[in-house]
């Protein structure tokens, strides 16, 4: 994989009903699933227009009681798994599964950061480069958001891991400012203090719809619940935030048509 070091390579949803998963976001997003080649887990990926964006399974066994609740994470590339989750215990994260090697993919470790947030890193063994964040296709991860309990703390972490900085800040009041994220010249998403009655600390992907308004009744028809939105954000697109009908956060990103 020639993706560089920091970039988001991969998004996964674990859940407790992958079935019903893969009819709600085929509905909402328009993707494709199949199984997964060669894994001996009921581990799945979703597509769209022939290429694979995300990967979905059911939770381990054992993660619910453990207090794992449906989730979506992300998976950040990396040039070297074992050191880079050294680097990240020595900065205060935690490990929850050590580097492990995926025949003919990759190798990976799940981590979170000193907020508790879980997170991948990945060093991937295909060829080519994944497009799973790419904010021109609709379908494809187009936000990366991160909401924390301490966002110096957490921008300083991720910055000296993967190389990235800090863009422009919009000002939220109490809440304090919204804080984008750059890297090698893109800005790939943002950080920001969590509500104090909010969900707990973690990463929130957004991913492209071609026309936000179907997509929120979509979302609200098949089960899903909208927190947030449409709501009209820089650049002239709309968002929403929503969780699936198993309660798994995500968020949609796309254009308001004069025809909704």
């Amino acid at each position: 994989m020639s993706n560089q070091h920091g970039d988001f390579v991969w998004y996964e949803l674990l859940t407790t009903d992958a079935d019903a998963a893969a009819r709600f976001y085929g509905a909402i997003v328009g993707w494709q699933n199949r199984k997964a080649e060669g894994s001996n887990l009921d581990y799945r990926i979703f597509r769209i227009n022939g290429t694979d964006v995300a990967g979905f399974m059911k939770l381990p066994a054992g993660a619910e009681s453990a207090g794992m609740r449906p989730c979506w994470l992300g998976y950040i590339g990396v040039r070297d798994v074992d050191a880079t989750a050294a680097d990240i215990a020595r900065a205060g994260g935690v490990q929850h599964m050590p580097p492990t090697d995926i025949p003919g993919v990759g190798r990976f470790a799940m981590l979170a950061d000193p907020q508790g947030v879980v997170f991948y890193v990945m060093r991937g063994t295909m060829e080519g480069t994944s497009t799973s964040f790419d904010q021109t296709r609709p379908g494809h991860c187009h936000w990366n958001e991160l909401a924390t309990s301490d966002q110096g703390a957490a921008l300083a972490f991720y910055a000296g891991l993967f190389g990235w900085e800090k863009g422009d800040a919009m000002p939220m009041g109490a809440q304090g400012d919204y804080q984008f994220i750059t890297h090698r010249g893109q800005t790939i998403g943002a950080a920001m203090n969590r509500m104090p009655d909010g969900p707990p600390p973690a990463w929130n992907f957004y991913f492209g719809v071609e026309d936000i308004d179907v997509a929120a009744k979509a979302v609200s028809g098949n089960g899903g619940a909208i927190h947030y939105g449409p709501a009209e954000v820089p650049g002239g697109v709309h968002i929403i935030v929503a969780s699936d009908p198993q309660g798994a956060m995500f968020g949609l990103v796309g254009p308001r048509r004069a025809s909704a």
